[in-house]
């Protein structure tokens, strides 16, 4: 099967930035099996606009832009959808264990419950280590709200989690 141009495009595009967008999606939602579904539902979404898209000067910074759009409508989804469960059943949320390390849960906690704009800068500042510019590009916000909303959000972390392990955080030195 032969492809054309952007079909070929297309794929080299996939191929090179599918499991960085899933990364993104699950930094995003704290969903693992999420993360794949909305990185793939996104690379459809660019799909179908490649002809626009392949010409344009960033094309990985829109699909950034949209899994945080797809991951923030899932978050909200979850919270409405949290918020009946809680009415009708009158139970609180059940608390998350797995085999990760504790430090992990707590960064992943902290990140949960800062507002989504802060935890989108905070992730793509410091885990993807973007710069603000195009930290911006992907949110479609502008350098001086990602610089804000980044210090914000690290401060939050900091009141949470304590100054060290945000430094840890900030500086990229992680126990693997």
């Amino acid at each position: 099967m032969l492809l054309d141009d952007a079909s070929a495009e297309f794929h080299d595009f996939f191929e090179r930035h599918y499991a960085e967008l899933a990364r993104l999606a699950h930094l995003l939602t704290g969903e693992t099996d999420a993360a794949d579904d909305l990185a793939a539902d996104a690379l459809v979404a660019l799909w179908q606009r490649w002809d626009r898209l392949r010409a344009a000067d960033h094309p990985l910074a829109y699909a950034r832009g949209v899994v945080a759009n797809m991951a923030r409508a899932r978050i909200r989804s979850a919270v409405r959808e949290r918020r009946r469960v809680l009415l009708f059943w009158s139970r609180s949320p059940e608390r998350t264990s797995g085999p990760d390390v504790a430090a992990v849960l707590d960064v992943r906690e902290a990140l949960a419950r800062l507002p989504f704009r802060k935890r989108a800068c905070v992730v793509l500042r410091h885990a993807f280590d973007l710069s603000e510019k195009d930290t911006a590009a992907a949110l479609g916000i502008s350098v001086g709200t990602v610089k804000s909303q980044t210090s914000k959000g690290m401060a939050e972390l900091e009141r949470a989690l304590g100054a060290r392990a945000v430094g840890e955080l900030a500086t990229g030195r992680r126990n693997r």
